[in-house]
């Protein structure tokens, strides 16, 4: 009970805040991936009653539980995962779960394809489906290819969501982590105009004065 109260208060679920209602039993991540490990043969019919569930745990175990399948699976059943996905993404409603999961089946599902179901997510008027669209970038930034991030990000530049102005943040600063010439040049254009949050993320590494130079507006 105690556990499933710290967990309440930090992913927000009280009143007006961003997980309004979202029910915990406090179950930690490292014992729902040993259930996962388990159960991970499971159809698809029971998954999905998994994910419809009240309850935030059980969410996350059918997220993950289509996370490992669609890392075993063949192309045919890797588009009915990605499928299912995207149509119920309403149950995909708080930030681990989004950042758990989207990358190993959006990302990875459209790395040949084309992208416009990214970025139809990013200009969704639902916050959680804008986060996947971000977070599913991370896919292609672990193969160097930063495209579509940048331009994610860029669409993302007037957001009012904290939430997404710290996942773009985080997005950009992976990017950094692997060519910085990319990051600063995106940067120097947007910086001036970049949510505070989405700054501070994607500066979190630089040196000091550098950082500095960006916080006060000197770059």
């Amino acid at each position: 009970m105690k556990q499933a109260k710290i967990l309440q208060r930090f992913f927000k679920t009280g009143l007006g805040e961003y997980g309004e209602g979202d029910i915990f039993i406090g179950v930690k991540v490292p014992q729902i991936r040993a259930v996962v490990k388990r159960y991970n043969d499971i159809n698809f019919k029971e998954t999905m009653q998994l994910l419809k569930s009240k309850i935030h745990e059980e969410r996350l175990t059918a997220l993950l539980i289509l996370v490992s399948k669609y890392a075993k699976e063949n192309d045919s059943e890797k588009k009915i995962i990605y499928k299912l996905y995207l149509k119920h993404t309403k149950y995909i409603n708080n930030w681990d779960l989004v950042d758990l999961s989207a990358r190993h089946i959006i990302g990875a599902f459209l790395t040949n394809k084309s992208k416009k179901p990214i970025y139809d997510l990013a200009r969704s008027k639902v916050l959680w489906e804008r986060r996947i669209a971000m977070v599913a970038t991370y896919q292609y930034i672990k193969n160097n290819n930063f495209n579509d991030t940048l331009k994610i990000a860029k669409i993302l530049l007037c957001d009012k969501e904290d939430l997404i102005h710290k996942a773009a943040g985080w997005m950009l600063r992976e990017v950094g982590k692997r060519d910085s010439d990319a990051e600063e040049s995106f940067l120097k254009k947007y910086y001036m105009k970049m949510p505070r949050t989405m700054l501070r993320y994607a500066i979190e590494r630089f040196p000091e004065t550098r950082r500095q130079g960006y916080l006060k507006g000197q770059v």
